[in-house]
């Protein structure tokens, strides 16, 4: 298990938990830019951790602190005990999803179907909070197909708050159970950011924290002048280097001085390290695809992997090539 690491840490910055997408290769490399945002794992169901194998979907590299896991489910002892095995794993936040809208989730009563079920929901966050000395919050929709009135959503909140719940992650869209895929569920639902305003308004001892379609900086100091937390999904994913300016804007740390070729390197060793313990490159490799996104040769470096480093033989040696391709742009600096 990964050595706890106890240092404070804030929620004002975060990175969404995204299926397939924020494993540990990914959150290493988000971590290589920004030292401070809150990074979350993919949604981990309650059997793949009580019935599967726990040191695959569990285990982390240590540089990923401070990191949340995001937990699947809606039995109450099933969920507490999870819990306990994540804060014994070395997490240091627990997360409920109560946002997914597949139907494969909705069909274990799991995700954004269970805001139709508040006490259900209560009972589930105070069995994990009675379990764990580390925090356990919510991340949810503004509602669901029909339940989706300003009121619904404050009745939500209000129930889980005067259960104890206290910090809330809110994705600022409804979700449509039946009808949309999880990517339409994503873009059709229109974002109303002022509903999420409006919780931190009636609720202000609450942590409210915003998710939904924001994609720069400027967006998130706007938010934050309404909330008090950003959380970003596709675009810190998609263009990882968004992150560069994290650290020095919202949490007074200093000035990035690396290059994203500088992180590009630093990333090939963790790339080499994990390839000497048998892990084909394209596990690493698929999540720098959008590193040099807007500069000059990102669309060859893009090429060069996307051609290359899905091969069976592939090696390193692939990912080493396309940083030189880089290097031989003049406009490489970040």
């Amino acid at each position: 298990m990964p050595t706890k690491v106890t240092t404070p840490f804030s929620r004002k910055f975060s990175i969404a938990p995204m299926m397939d997408w924020t494993d540990r290769h990914y959150r290493y490399l988000a971590r290589l830019i920004s030292r401070h945002s809150l990074l979350y794992t993919e949604m981990i169901t309650t059997g793949a951790i009580l019935f599967g194998d726990k040191s695959r979907f569990l285990d982390f590299n240590p540089e990923e602190h401070p990191i949340a896991v995001q937990l699947g489910g809606s039995d109450p002892k099933q969920l507490a005990e999870c819990s306990k095995l994540c804060e014994q794993w070395g997490y240091d936040e627990i997360n409920l999803n109560v946002g997914c809208p597949s139907d494969r989730v909705q069909n274990n009563m799991i995700g954004a179907c269970l805001m139709a079920e508040k006490e259900l929901v209560s009972d589930c966050l105070k069995a994990m909070r009675d379990t764990v000395d580390i925090p356990v919050t919510i991340k949810h929709r503004i509602g669901i197909d029909h339940l989706e009135s300003e009121e619904f959503l404050i009745d939500f909140v209000d129930t889980l708050q005067q259960a104890g719940t206290t910090t809330f992650i809110i994705h600022a869209r409804k979700a449509i159970l039946k009808g949309l895929s999880p990517k339409q569920n994503r873009e059709v639902p229109p974002l109303i950011y002022e509903r999420v305003y409006k919780i931190k308004q009636l609720f202000p001892t609450l942590e409210i924290i915003i998710n939904g379609g924001i994609k720069s900086l400027d967006e998130t100091k706007i938010h934050l002048q309404h909330v008090d937390g950003v959380m970003v999904g596709r675009e810190a994913y998609q263009r990882p280097w968004v992150l560069a300016d994290i650290d020095h804007h919202l949490f007074d740390g200093p000035v990035l001085e690396d290059s994203a070729l500088d992180i590009g390197y630093q990333y090939l060793n963790y790339i080499e390290n994990q390839y000497a313990n048998g892990l084909p490159i394209w596990h690493m490799v698929r999540h720098s695809l959008g590193l040099f996104h807007g500069q000059k040769g990102g669309k060859v470096f893009r090429r060069h992997l996307s051609q290359n480093a899905v091969k069976k033989d592939a090696t390193p040696a692939v990912f080493e090539e396309a940083l030189k391709i880089m290097s031989s742009f003049s406009n490489t600096v970040a």
